[in-house]
Parts: structure tokens; sequence; C-alpha cells
């Protein structure tokens, strides 16, 4: 009987030791993992997605790096509690030697975020700012043909994660073309729209101030030829009816021609064209025609 206590209490003590070195070990694993690891993240903006007519599921990509109206990337990643983790902005013009653009490395703590990727036009003087997930505008004279893209990511263990984004083009374009030629007094033209914004929530690529918008340009084509005034701006809506009203302007912001076309329809990723006489006598009685088209995308292999 003693023999077989004994043997009993050994086996206790055996079971009680391996217990151990498993909570031991559990709790080595469990301290070398924190929330201040740091983990290796690449981010790959893989493309732009163009829609090449109205209700097709056809899509072209084209490489960010080869692609003429994108020429800044804006990427960051804000926490649950929509506290701002990282942001970055990449231009095109100013890449380090062996860096691609559209590709960013940088750490991360383990976590859950939400990741927003802007891609946009870019001039010297432009200003822009993204405050979160559904927060983004423009904040200097005009708006630029603008990609975005936002998703959930996990960082859940040390190990480097990559990944890819495809963006989509969330603004509607309106160009105004003359049917005439400028005239030398013509400095510069500006669209005003009665409708949409400058700003846009990137989440759903739709305009958080919808009290409309007006942008100068100097227009394409020198005195003497027909006129292009590019413009670009964030609809409230998916598609939206808008005035636009059109003005030349003297050198010094005098008013030399104005007309409104009423009730002109706009459309995320869709080209507007505006066109009509803005220079001659006749100008004044004139009328704009309307057209509207997709815009037009390119395939490109990367």
């Amino acid at each position: 009987m003693k023999i077989k206590r004994n043997r009993i209490m050994n086996y206790k003590m055996i079971l009680a030791g391996v217990a151990m070195l498993f909570a031991a070990c559990s709790s080595e694993t469990d301290n070398s993992i924190d929330d201040d690891t740091l983990v290796p993240v690449t981010v790959r903006v893989s493309g732009f997605t163009v829609s090449q007519e109205e209700f097709s599921d056809t899509r072209a990509t084209t490489a960010p790096a080869t692609y003429d109206g994108v020429d800044a990337i804006t990427l960051a990643f804000y926490t649950a509690e929509g506290t701002e983790q990282y942001k970055t902005t990449q231009l095109k013009s100013s890449m380090p030697a062996g860096k691609t653009f559209g590709e960013i490395e940088l750490s991360l703590p383990m976590g859950s975020y939400t990741m927003v990727v802007i891609g946009r036009d870019y001039f010297d003087g432009d200003a822009f700012t993204l405050t979160s997930p559904t927060s983004a505008a423009y904040t200097g004279d005009h708006v630029r043909e603008t990609f975005v893209t936002t998703q959930a990511v996990t960082v859940s263990s040390t190990s480097s994660k990559e990944i890819s984004a495809t963006l989509d083009r969330v603004v509607a374009k309106v160009s105004v073309v003359s049917t005439d030629n400028r005239t030398a007094n013509v400095a510069r033209i500006r669209t005003s729209f009665s409708a949409g914004g400058k700003s846009f929530n990137p989440t759903t690529g739709l305009a958080i101030d919808n009290a409309g918008l007006s942008n100068t340009v100097g227009g394409s084509g020198a005195t003497g030829s027909t006129t292009t005034a590019t413009n670009f701006l964030f609809l409230a809506t998916d598609e939206q009816t808008v005035d636009v009203t059109i003005e030349t302007l003297d050198k010094d912001g005098a008013v030399l021609f104005s007309k409104t076309v009423n009730d002109v329809p706009l459309r995320r990723n869709r080209v507007t064209t505006l066109t009509g006489a803005m220079y001659s006598p006749a100008a004044a009685t004139a009328s704009f025609t309307l057209n509207t088209d997709w815009i037009t995308g390119n395939s490109v292999d990367f």
C-alpha cells in the first residue's frame, strides 16, 4: 500500500511539472508578441479601374506609373477608433532611385485598420487633405482627376504583409469647348456649378459639400483658335443634374461673356462636353449643345 501511494504521489508531481512547463511556454509566447510589435506592410496600387460603358462589367486597369492623370498617391491607415495610425503621400515627380510609384513600404502595429488610398493628378500649389475614411477635400482652387479605394486590413501576425489595391475614378469631368476662336481680350474661363463640391467621402466617393463650386482656368487654346476648359467635381449622387454657368474673363477678372446651361446631367466617371460659341458677337444669343460619353480607358500590362 505504501509503494502504491508513493507511485500516485510521483505521478501527481510529474503532471504538475508538465502543467507548469506548458504554462511557462504559453507565457513566453504571449510576451513575445504585443501591440507594440511593428509588422512590415507593403501596399501595391495595382491600377486604376476605368469604366468602358454604362452597364458593362468590363474593366481596364492602368498601372499608376504609366497613367498621366495620376501624379500623387496618398495612403493612410485608421484604427477602429478613427485614429490615424499612418499617412504618407507619394509624388511621381520625386520618386527615389530604385522605387516604384504606386508601391509603398511601411510598418504597422498588429491590429485592425481601415486603409484609404487616393490617387490624384497633381500640380504645384495644389492643396489636398485627408482626415478620415469618410472625409477628404481639395482645399485649393481646383479639383483634380481622382481615384480612390478603402478596405479593411487586419495585421494579426509578425509575418510581413502585402496588400494590393485597385482604385476607382470618383469624379465627374466637364469639358467646355468653344466653336469659335478665342479673342485677345480673354484671359481666363470660369465654369460654375450649382451643385457638387470639392470635398468627398473616400468610402462612398460622393461629395460631402453639395453647395456647388467655381473653377477658373486658362483653357487650352491660344488666341485665334478654339479652346477647351476642363473641370472636375464630386457629385452628391452617382448621377446628378446641375446648372452650369460659363464665363469668359479679361485680365482683371471682369466678365466678358456669361451663359448658363440648365439641367446638365452629370455622372461619376463620365465626361460631359458642353460645346458652343463663347467669343464671337453672336455668342450672347448662341446655344450650347450637350454631349455625354464615358471617359476612355487604357489597358496596360504591368
